[in-house]
């Protein structure tokens, strides 16, 4: 075996730690950099930061669990308490003249009680060191009817809305006799079958349907109570002296200063002060990037100012088609940039505070060569449905014609069929309304 020594030069793509830096912070919102610049102070003794009296614009929402996940509509403001129904149920029952093992029940089912107040039994039902069998569960469910709201404790659709026509309407028997067996009809609009199948006319058959649409569906919402949540926004608009002007909500952020003591420090040459050097330019960095962050979306706002003119005024029916490409070609830089920084901003509008990306969407093309944004035409797809006769919905593929021909624009029903779940509006066969 010969050992040979060879020299080869290569060219390698290396991410340093300032520019891994620089990305991070332009995804970041206003919120997660300020918690950013606080961590550094505690990791860089030449960070010294500077507090300002100014504070935050914010906005007070409802956590139900789920992200600012792009919803076209704001959330309403509801304050919460630091008790919920959850706790009211478990105090009455305290109250009650039952048994040890009753109230472990009782507890127990409580604990087990989703966000809308339906039983979720584990597999194994035990509390630790008593077991519950079927008997039990039905006792407890029996003895939360007295507790709380009717219908809780229920563990389907169909035993809620049972246990409401029991307990509340015990004379509908017509009623009680659909949920039980034809319920599955009942959600597919099978109004012709639902007659049929218990021998009623289609008048009896919708007087029971909108009977049935009375009842709740959630016994017990809001069981659990949220935590407040507070939505700050990155990008403010308002409308002055005629015109859309806009800033950035980072007025309450820290100044960034170096520390005096260590200034010294830097023109020492010893081992402490490689350390402080080190801080030093990342110290620099940190500025650096903060700056190049803020300007960046600056000029971004910019173009969506002017592109998106006509959604600030009128709202998402005027959302123009707009790509992340086209506003990265507008100021020079790659679209990559871009999406980083519309990723997580929030942007507060005189009609409501909306994610960013929200205003990039992509286009449908018309028969005169125009184009119309996807937004739009959800907006016109929802009020066309709207409009429908209630006895006969369109299918897609009608819905689809109907925008290929009277109104010239380029769709599939495929793409209807999307937009339409988007909307969560149901297909045709349950859109369709009982006709006497």
């Amino acid at each position: 075996m010969e050992l040979v020594l060879r020299q080869r030069q290569e060219l390698n793509l290396l991410m340093t730690f300032e520019l891994r830096q620089a990305i991070e912070l332009l995804q970041y919102s206003t919120y997660e950099l300020e918690q950013y610049i606080r961590q550094q102070e505690l990791e860089n003794p030449i960070i010294e930061l500077k507090e300002k009296e100014e504070k935050p614009v914010f906005e007070e929402r409802l956590n139900r669990r789920s992200s600012f996940s792009g919803s076209a509509m704001p959330v309403d403001v509801i304050q919460s308490s630091d008790r919920n129904m959850r706790d009211e149920l478990l105090d009455q029952a305290k109250f009650m003249s039952y048994d040890e093992h009753t109230q472990i029940l009782i507890k127990y089912l409580l604990n087990n009680l989703d966000d809308n107040g339906y039983l979720q039994v584990p597999d194994n039902n035990s509390n630790g060191y008593l077991s519950f069998d079927e008997g039990d569960i039905e006792k407890g469910i029996h003895l939360l009817q007295q507790l709380g709201p009717i219908g809780i404790g229920a563990r389907d659709l169909r035993e809620c809305l049972l246990l409401q026509i029991t307990y509340s309407y015990p004379e509908n028997k017509l009623a009680a006799c659909l949920v039980e067996h034809h319920l599955n009809l009942v959600a597919d609009h099978k109004w012709n079958e639902i007659a049929l199948k218990m021998n009623i006319e289609m008048a009896v058959v919708k007087d029971l349907f909108d009977f049935i649409q009375t009842l709740s569906p959630r016994p017990c919402a809001f069981i659990s109570n949220f935590p407040t949540e507070y939505l700050t926004p990155d990008i403010i608009v308002d409308w002055k002296n005629g015109e859309f002007i806009f800033h950035l909500n980072d007025g309450h952020l820290p100044t960034i200063h170096m520390n005096k003591d260590y200034s010294q420090s830097l023109h020492v040459k010893d081992d402490a002060s490689k350390y402080i050097n080190t801080q030093y330019k990342n110290y620099q960095w940190l500025i650096s990037s903060i700056e190049q962050r803020r300007n960046t979306i600056i000029k971004i706002v910019h173009v969506l100012l002017e592109k998106q003119e006509s959604f600030f005024k009128n709202g998402f029916r005027s959302l123009k088609p707009l790509t992340l490409k086209e506003v990265a070609d507008e100021i020079e830089m790659h679209e990559s940039t871009v999406s980083r920084a519309t990723m997580n901003k929030v942007i507060q509008t005189s009609f409501g505070s909306f994610d960013l990306r929200l205003l990039f969407t992509s286009k449908l093309e018309t028969a005169d060569g125009d184009t119309i944004s996807q937004t739009k035409m959800k907006t016109l797809l929802k009020n066309f449905i709207a409009q429908e006769n209630k006895f006969k919905p369109y299918s897609d593929q009608k819905i689809a014609e109907y925008f290929n021909t009277e109104q010239g624009i380029t769709i599939s029903r495929r793409t209807i069929s999307k937009y339409r779940e988007e909307l969560r509006i149901p297909p045709s066969s349950k859109r369709k309304d009982i006709q006497v």
